[in-house]
This record gives C-alpha cells, structure tokens and sequence, in this order.
C-alpha cells in the first residue's frame, strides 16, 4: 500500500529528531550523515521493506544493510519509530552493554541485518544476500545505502562488478552523496566523476534523484521483485543529498560529521526541526 510522500517527510522529521536526541544523550555519533540519509531511510522503512512484525530472521524478508555504519543513530531511529526497539533505548547509545552501538551489530540486535562500519564492506555482504536468494529462487530484495566517500574503497567495484556479472536484480545500492567524507569534500580527497557512467560500466541500471524529495525517493525505491525466469540487473541510486540535512547549523557543514550537538546545539536543533516525535 502506497503511503503519502507528506506522511514520510513527517516520518523522517521525526528520526531526525531522534537520532540527535540519541547522539546528544551518548555524547558522541555522527550527526551529519544521519540527517542526510533520513529521507532515504523513512521511505525503505515505512514504504518499501517488507518485515515480519516478530521475527527478524524470517526468510522472505527485504534486507537493509547500513554500509555506511557511523550513521547508525538514523538506523536505530527508524527500528524504534517502526516499534522493533523501544524508543526509549535510544539513549542508550554507544553506552557499554546496550545492543545500540556506535555502529550496527548483528550479535547484539537481531533487527540488524550485518555489523558494518569498517567502510566498504557493505556492498559485498549485500551482494551476498542476493546471490543465496537467487539460489533459493526467493523474491526478498536487498537494499544497501553506501556515502560517497565510502567509494574510495576498491571492494565497492569488486562487489559491483560481481553483481552484475551475477545478474542479481534483487541488489538495490543507494549512494547517499552528500559531498563529505571525515577529511573534507568527498571530491578533494578522491575524485569520483562521473559516478554514473561509472556505475554504468560496471553493468548497473542507474538513477539519480533529489535524496530529499520524498516522492522521487518513492519512486526509485520501488523496485519490483525478481523474476528469476527473467534476466535481470543490479540497480543503484545515486541520491544527491546535503549533509546535515535538516539543521541550519549542520548543514553543510563537516564539523558535525562526527561530534555531537551541545545541549545549547541540541535544543536549537530541535526547535527548527519542530514537533516533539513522540
């Protein structure tokens, strides 16, 4: 059932919120590449994945995988908006034995498809997921959200390559390419133009859109079931998006990639974010 584009920018407002209520509570995380993924989240979140209300491991469902991990507060928000984690257990976050740590785990939240965060990686486990579906001729599709910056690493085009050479069209990447990376502008430190002929080389369908218009982002993002009787392509959307999304302050601006917002910060934030989520 096709939700309302007002009600998923509504959605994510409200992980926005909570991911910086989750980051200023911990004292650390990395606000500026969740605000920028949260539209990006919200429409696979509350649109696109297919779940099952009580168990995470059931076989048919569409897998996330959060390449980029230091952007896990956006990740957890949207568990908990959805109600797999109690929303309280937000602040508890990078706190020694809570199942939220600073980057995803698969052995401490069983809603967490792959630990990640050593950058690079996602991509191929994604590839994995896909591939045993095809095997088992199963129609779950496997999304994986990789940052810009992440591209630098060579195990992304390994992972790419071999996913078209498979032909799993059950693989969806989206590249948040919000222009940073922790160094600085993702294109100072290793140029990636033009990012979609060479996805293109690589055997990819390809689209770009607005990463925060969320009727765009629907469209992308529906991507049908596979057909495995029918020959197929990995697809990948470049979603061209501003880090720190959402806050005046932070947008644009890489001194929040990774340090938490003060309380002063925090509560100017929330008010231009506007609505208590809860």
């Amino acid at each position: 059932m096709r939700v309302e584009a007002e009600t998923l920018a509504e959605k994510a407002r409200k992980l926005r919120r909570l991911a910086l209520e989750a980051i200023a509570a911990a004292g650390s995380g990395h606000p500026g590449g969740s605000l920028s993924a949260a539209d990006i989240v919200a429409v696979l979140f509350f649109q696109e994945l297919r779940w099952h209300p009580t168990d995470p491991l059931w076989p048919l469902r569409d897998r996330f995988i959060l390449s980029k991990g230091h952007a896990a507060p956006i990740l957890y928000a949207a568990l908990a908006e959805a109600g797999r984690i109690p929303s309280e257990s937000l602040k508890t976050l990078r706190r020694i034995g809570s199942p939220l740590q600073g980057h995803p785990s698969v052995k401490d939240l069983p809603w967490v498809e792959a630990s990640t965060g050593s950058l690079g990686q996602g991509l191929s486990i994604g590839l994995g997921h896909a591939l045993a579906g095809k095997m088992d001729r199963l129609d779950f599709r496997v999304f994986v959200l990789l940052g810009d910056g992440e591209l630098n690493e060579g195990q992304v085009w390994e992972a790419a390559m071999a996913a078209s050479h498979y032909g799993l069209q059950n693989l969806v990447a989206i590249v948040d390419k919000n222009g940073f990376q922790l160094d600085g502008p993702t294109d100072a430190i290793m140029g990636m133009e033009p990012l979609r002929a060479k996805w293109e080389a690589f055997g990819w369908e390809v689209e770009e859109v607005d990463g925060h218009d969320v009727a765009a982002l629907q469209r992308a993002l529906a991507v049908p079931r596979p057909r495995w009787e029918e020959k197929g392509r990995p697809r990948v959307i470049i979603a061209h998006t501003v880090k720190g999304k959402g806050v005046s302050f932070m947008e644009g601006n890489n001194a929040f990639h990774g340090r938490a917002p003060t309380p002063e910060e925090l509560e100017r934030a929330l008010n231009e974010l506007g609505g208590d989520p809860r």
